[in-house]
């Protein structure tokens, strides 16, 4: 057991490094990490009583500080020059907006490495009881291909991985207080990644509602205390950011549409399920619309299944590999924010552990949704698709248009409803397990108390069943 614990970290550090070498070096011999530009230079003037919102200051800034940089192409520059980061992120980056954009750059893509690592240990020490395998294969996918989270910089790789460490403290048990800062800090810098995470803890009930709701708390007190910071130094930053949103109206470079300025076949394409929409009818009205309609609908039921039925360990796991596909869908995500499919490993190991047709189901679904969203693979699909000449006129045209540009969000909708189905078959009884319940001598549990609180269920737990 311990060789193959050595084996299995080893595996671990090793795909880590490729994605940390590969991505740390190109950022660095190229044009820098765009995002934390970005995020840095906004905070930064901020620092300096400077309206982080504002185009014509940050730009000021940027060019004393940073200089003119030639090769800096206008989508680039846009990236770094439209903040719209919400205010909370200004607290979370200051320490490092106080050095210099050198030590600060190099600090961060260290704390990115750090914590995508950790991640991915976590997730292993979760899953590893079902089936170390396929968790170790599934989550090495996931640290071999994050090339683009060091590439960019973007505080999505902190947040996702925060949002993780969470999940492992509130289901082990352990470090409550950590986690909930993690979580706080996740659902404060990026709420469109934790959001459904958190909501789970909160509509599971027991000690998940308590931890979920001084979470909140936390996030609240950080929240106003970034507000009251930038509505000082900036009283009109609210009208100022709603402008930088043209960032994301038709020909900016996150508009989901086939019209954004950095094509169509890009290598960080938009993942949320507007982006396929918006080939047929490119109309915001009509593909936001039928997005909510259909994943709205999805999340419902998911609701609708987690009130109505107690917490375990098992419906902890399905139903958190339900939800983070459809959080991709939703709104705006590119594939950095879809390290947050970490979260479907331990499901997937534990339904491959039960065997069966949904035990191959599971591992097929999730390890191509792990690939597809993977940088790696991303760019080779990329590079091929965009030699194809496709026309978007004609139905063929648009189909083939989504099969070659956008897939991630077909395969994040097949995983998201092939999960929330399980979810709701075994939740409902159709599939319980044979020892979900324990042995005959068993006490039931009380209402909002989980199945590792009783010991008979931790010990059968880990003998690896479902």
């Amino acid at each position: 057991m311990q060789v193959k614990r050595w084996v299995s970290a080893t595996s671990l550090l090793l795909c880590a490094l490729v994605s940390i070498v590969w991505g740390s070096s190109s950022a660095l011999n190229r044009y820098g990490t765009t995002d934390l530009r970005a995020v840095y230079f906004a905070t930064r003037s901020l620092l300096q009583h400077h309206n982080p919102y504002s185009v014509r200051e940050l730009e000021r800034i940027i060019r004393e500080e940073d200089g003119e940089r030639p090769s800096e192409t206008p989508q680039q520059h846009q990236a770094v020059v439209l903040c719209i980061n919400l205010p909370a992120t200004f607290l979370f980056v200051a320490p490092f907006a106080a050095m210099p954009f050198v030590v600060a750059q190099l600090l961060w893509l260290t704390l990115l490495a750090g914590s995508l690592v950790l991640g991915g240990f976590l997730i292993c020490n979760l899953s590893e009881i079902f089936s170390p395998i396929v968790s170790v294969l599934l989550v090495c996918i996931v640290l071999a291909n994050s090339e683009g989270i060091f590439l960019g910089g973007n505080t999505a790789g902190i947040a996702v991985s925060m949002c993780v460490v969470a999940v492992w403290c509130f289901v082990r048990e352990r470090f409550g207080p950590a986690g909930i800062i993690c979580i706080a800090l996740s659902f404060a810098i990026k709420p469109h990644d934790a959001g459904f995470v958190w909501l789970y803890f909160l509509l599971a009930g027991g000690v998940y509602r308590r931890r979920a709701l001084q979470a909140f708390a936390v996030t609240a007190v950080l929240a106003l205390s970034a507000v009251l910071w930038v509505s000082h130094v900036a009283p009109n930053w609210m009208q100022d950011r709603e402008n930088n949103f043209v960032i994301t109206a038709h020909g900016g470079i996150n508009d989901p549409g086939p019209s954004s300025s950095v094509g169509f076949h890009n290598l960080d394409p938009v993942i949320d399920m507007q982006s396929v929409i918006s080939v047929f009818r490119n109309e915001p009205r009509i593909y936001d619309s039928i997005t909510y309609l259909i994943c709205g609908s999805l999340v419902l039921i998911w609701i609708i299944a987690t009130l109505k039925f107690r917490i375990s360990m098992v419906r902890t796991w399905l139903a958190l590999a339900a939800i983070v596909p459809l959080t991709l869908l939703i709104t705006y995500h590119r594939p950095w924010d879809a390290k947050l499919l970490l979260l479907t490993v331990p499901a997937c190991a534990m339904l491959w552990a039960k065997g069966g047709l949904v035990g191959w189901l599971a591992v097929s679904v999730t390890a191509v949704a792990l690939l597809f969203t993977g940088d790696i693979p991303m760019a080779i699909v990329g590079s091929i698709s965009e030699n194809l000449r496709t026309s978007s006129s004609s139905l063929s045209g648009q189909i083939l248009t989504i099969v070659t540009g956008r897939q991630i969000p077909l395969i994040l909708l097949a995983m998201g409803i092939f999960y929330l189905w399980v979810y709701i078959r075994h939740s409902s009884g159709l599939e319980e397990p044979s020892d979900a319940q324990g042995s005959s001598n068993s006490e039931p549990l009380a209402p909002g108390k989980l199945e590792s609180d009783n010991p008979t269920l931790t010990s059968r737990a880990d003998e690896n069943s479902f």
